[in-house]
């Protein structure tokens, strides 16, 4: 990197991070603390406000922006893609901030780049289902991420698809809210659940009657928002073989539960961790006699008692509770 990239990209980094110390510049550019000295006095010199805090290290000053950047096609047509995918899957709000974004994007690419961007984006779409974000979902997204930024603890009714039954309607929660994770088109809420005493995930599909508290939280220093392959709340260790015909499509399709994969000479051998088993018994059902499942015990006991419910509907229907012919 030659030094006239270096200067931009130092500035980049100050308005990226806020605070930077000279050690830290310098592991990120591979330079010299010197070399990170002579750097800012050149910026200082250029008219960049550079300020420096003894023992806290360099930032700039609050307000300062680069003067509008030159994109190539590339650039463009990746920020340009970006608004089209956060106009689709955010509410009201963030659509319009992308779509004035997008604006201003335009704005400042020449017109050949521009044609260039415009065909790029005919060839290269994102296809959002339109029944991806229901209104509710869109209530609940602006509501949460106004608790994320104020740091305010949530109320809201939660139905989890494998608990226990309650007359009086979904339980109460509070949480601290995290973070907003969305996963194969659905969203999912991070949070510090108070029930629990625990970190959990809430899509938030399942939420209902969602109250912002005027209690604050402090979030954790570091967020990990990867789910990590051996979660100690998944204690139930599930062991599935596929037959060779579907293994390519079972790993195409495959489940959220998933920790390990072992090729074998008798088909796939899949690892899964669970809380509990019936998370993963419409999936396994799904496959039909090429799945087998090895363990635990109490899954292919499931998986026997299923079938025969499936077995007593189609042979004889007139016989099943409710679905009388």
């Amino acid at each position: 990197m030659n030094r006239t990239d270096r200067l931009l990209a130092i500035v980049l980094e100050l308005q990226a991070k806020r605070r930077q110390r000279a050690e830290d510049l310098a592991a990120t550019f591979e330079i010299s603390k010197r070399t990170v000295y002579r750097d800012i006095q050149a910026l200082c010199e250029a008219g960049v406000p550079v300020v420096a805090a003894p023992g806290q290290g360099y930032s700039l000053v609050e307000g300062y922006f680069l003067p509008p950047l030159r994109f190539t096609s590339d650039e463009a047509m990746m920020l340009l893609l970006g608004s089209d995918v956060m106009a689709q899957n955010f509410d009201a709000a963030y659509r319009l901030a992308a779509q004035s974004a997008e604006r201003k994007i335009r704005a400042v690419v020449p017109e050949r780049l521009r044609e260039q961007v415009d065909a790029l984006r005919e060839q290269i779409r994102f296809i959002i289902p339109p029944t991806a974000l229901q209104t509710a979902t869109v209530a609940v997204l602006a509501d949460l991420r106004r608790a994320i930024n104020e740091r305010r603890t949530v109320r809201f009714r939660y139905t989890a698809r494998f608990g226990a039954d309650d007359t009086t309607g979904p339980p109460i929660r509070e949480a601290d809210p995290y973070a907003l994770v969305q996963v194969s088109g659905v969203w999912h809420l991070v949070a510090y659940c108070h029930l629990r005493q625990d970190r959990r995930n809430f899509r938030l599909e399942r939420m209902q009657q969602l109250t912002l508290l005027t209690r604050t939280f402090e979030p954790p220093e570091q967020l990990e928002l990867e789910q990590s392959s051996i979660d100690p709340a998944r204690s139930v260790v599930v062991r599935v073989l596929f037959s060779p015909a579907v293994a390519r499509w079972v790993r195409e399709a495959r489940s959220f539960f998933v920790v390990g994969e072992e090729e074998r000479t008798d088909g796939l051998l899949l690892t899964l961790h669970v809380r509990q088993e019936r998370e993963v018994l419409q999936w396994v059902l799904g496959w039909g006699a090429s799945a087998q499942v090895l363990e635990p015990a109490t899954l292919r006991q499931m998986v026997v008692d299923e079938v025969k419910r499936l077995q007593q509907l189609y042979v004889d229907p007139e016989r099943h509770t409710g679905l009388a012919m």
